[in-house]
């Protein structure tokens, strides 16, 4: 049985989509230059089954998110991977997050793995990452909110004006990236085949929650296929 996600948009959320918007997509128009592919946390320490805290589903997107990457580089777009650390300065400014929020062996070994030089911080390998894309530093769930990453400066300074989102964990630290790109005027999409998490009820739940009120939810070969018609 394979591990990805079977995911389908349910015909009552389509509806509810249609009545806001109009239409079921409406960030296919913008130019790949203006675009972004954000693939957030395909590190080890949560891919690697070795960890502890693994999303094994998240091994099993990789190929797709290769393969995105690489459509979106070849159309002039960008493609940016971000990576969660650990530092004292992010533990100092929200230390419930790690106090409260997890117990003292859960808080101990996350500290350690996501060290910035730690292996378990480190891109998982299978990924494909080439010369000209971006690698970004983050220390909370979203890479945009106050605080986090520099990533939201840096997409400006590009031009950047719609993001596609990927990666792991779909209802945590990708769903907060995409949620706050959209109140930070990003046009933006969650991928929902470049996406994983640990069940299929927690993953559906996010893409219809964010198509329904913050943006669209699409699927690879969709976007590859858009890239090919703007060509």
């Amino acid at each position: 049985m394979s591990n990805i996600h079977n995911f389908e948009m349910p015909e009552w959320a389509q509806e509810r989509i249609l009545a806001r918007q109009g239409k079921a997509i409406v960030h296919d128009d913008v130019a790949p230059g203006q675009t972004a592919l954000v693939v957030v946390d395909m590190q080890n320490y949560f891919m690697d089954p070795a960890s502890g805290a693994s999303v094994p589903k998240s091994r099993e997107i990789v190929g797709t998110v290769n393969a995105l990457a690489d459509a979106l580089r070849r159309a002039g777009g960008t493609v940016v991977w971000i990576r969660t650390l650990y530092t004292p300065e992010a533990e100092l400014s929200i230390p419930h997050f790690h106090r409260i929020l997890m117990s003292p062996d859960k808080y101990a070994r996350r500290c350690e793995a996501l060290q910035r030089d730690a292996e378990g911080s480190q891109l998982w390998p299978g990924l494909e990452v080439k010369d000209g894309d971006l690698v970004v530093e983050k220390t909370r769930y979203s890479a945009f909110v106050s605080g986090a990453s520099a990533l939201d400066q840096i997409l400006r300074a590009r031009g950047i004006g719609a993001i596609w989102v990927a990666g792991t964990m779909t209802n945590a630290c990708c769903e907060s990236t995409a949620r706050d790109a959209m109140m930070l005027n990003y046009r933006t999409t969650m991928v929902s085949d470049a996406n994983a998490t640990i069940r299929d009820d927690e993953h559906a739940a996010a893409l219809i929650n964010f198509a329904l009120f913050f943006g669209d939810v699409t699927d690879s070969a969709t976007l590859t296929g858009r890239l090919s018609e703007q060509a």
